[in-house]
């Protein structure tokens, strides 16, 4: 593994060099792909704040991250001359002086959709929104309102969310398969980012990246179920189809809301690929494995059932692609976040 400050180096000069932070903040929405450690202080299962979880975090420390250590907004603010981590909101320890220059909204099991955030209990995107209004009414009293303004305005917001509303409510809860064709549910879904980037836009985000649907069927919890199902340890490829085609009609909201919002600018970031060659080809990344998990047996586990005490949990993640049945190790995520960095945020540098 590279050391934090060579990766940023090595970012900065790969996209052009910066001698001070190219963007005053980094504002973080999303699920567990960009959840900092939000769910901690709520009442919900989906918790990761105990080892092994953090065992690679700075200090060993288990902050509520769906890792073993960073995710894609710590390196990101990084490379954009800024914090190697972006912090939870709702965690005691910080504060607005802390929350200036980054801070994360996120929780772990929300969605687009309402309905997807009530299976977990936990915060829906609109509540993210309105921690966000919060935040920037204390911006404005610790910063003074132009200076608050100025990184409201300035600030480069990453949005991270769409998995769980297909893999935890669409194809879990019948009432929503009933109600909708999968076409006309990515459709509803496409509705409702729509409205959260105007809601966004509407209190001072201008700089956003948008980020699509990893292939959903290569999770080893997916995979695992298609083997359960006597389908063989394959990816569930209708699954990856649902993934791909969700990302084209992001692709295509991008294109419209870029051509009707005066000043913004948002890009689509789009893990997809990368993802998947990981997943095909690991050894070309210095993976050894990539069908399972390191937490547990890799199959199932996350959240609670990846505890301490499990004895299957392997010594070394950055052998593998993904930390738990559902979420990458800290090697995968910063392959995801220089890839991002390199060809759909370094417009933002």
């Amino acid at each position: 593994m590279l050391s934090s400050s060579l990766l940023a180096c090595l970012l900065l000069c790969l996209l052009g060099g910066a001698a001070a932070a190219a963007v005053p903040a980094v504002i973080v929405f999303g699920d567990s792909s960009v959840d900092a450690g939000n769910n901690n202080q709520i009442s919900t299962v989906l918790r990761s704040n105990f080892r092994p979880y953090g065992r690679d975090f700075y200090g060993g420390k288990p902050t509520g991250r769906f890792s073993n250590g960073r995710i894609p907004p710590d390196f990101i603010s990084e490379a954009f001359g800024l914090r190697p981590f972006v912090p939870a909101y709702l965690d005691p320890q910080y504060n607005i002086s802390d929350f200036a220059s980054g801070v994360c909204f996120a929780s772990a099991g929300t969605g687009y959709d309402n309905a997807t955030s009530n299976v977990l209990n936990v915060i829906p995107l609109w509540k993210e929104v309105e921690y966000y209004k919060e935040y920037q009414n204390k911006l404005k009293a610790y910063a003074g309102e132009t200076k608050a303004n100025s990184i409201i305005n300035e600030a480069l917001y990453l949005v991270s969310l769409g998995t769980n509303d297909f893999l935890e409510n669409y194809y879990t809860i019948p009432n929503t398969r009933s109600r909708y064709t999968v076409d006309k549910y990515q459709d509803f879904l496409i509705g409702l980012v729509e409205e959260f980037i105007a809601s966004i836009y509407g209190l001072g985000a201008r700089k956003i990246s948008l980020t699509g649907l990893p292939p959903m069927g290569c999770l080893p919890l997916e995979r695992s179920t298609n083997y359960v199902n006597g389908n063989g340890n394959a990816c569930m490829e209708g699954y990856n189809l649902v993934s791909l085609h969700f990302n084209e009609k992001l692709n295509g909201l991008v294109e419209k809301v870029n051509g009707k919002m005066s000043g913004i600018r948002v890009v689509f970031s789009n893990p997809y690929g990368i993802f998947m060659q990981m997943i095909k080809k690991p050894s070309q990344f210095g993976f050894e494995v990539a069908s399972v998990a390191c937490c547990a047996t890799g199959m199932f586990e996350m959240g609670y059932m990846c505890d301490q005490l499990n004895p299957f949990t392997c010594t070394d993640a950055n052998k593998y692609v993904f930390w738990d049945s559902f979420h990458p190790t800290q090697k995968a995520s910063q392959i995801v976040a220089t890839y991002l960095l390199k060809h759909s945020l370094s417009e933002f540098l």
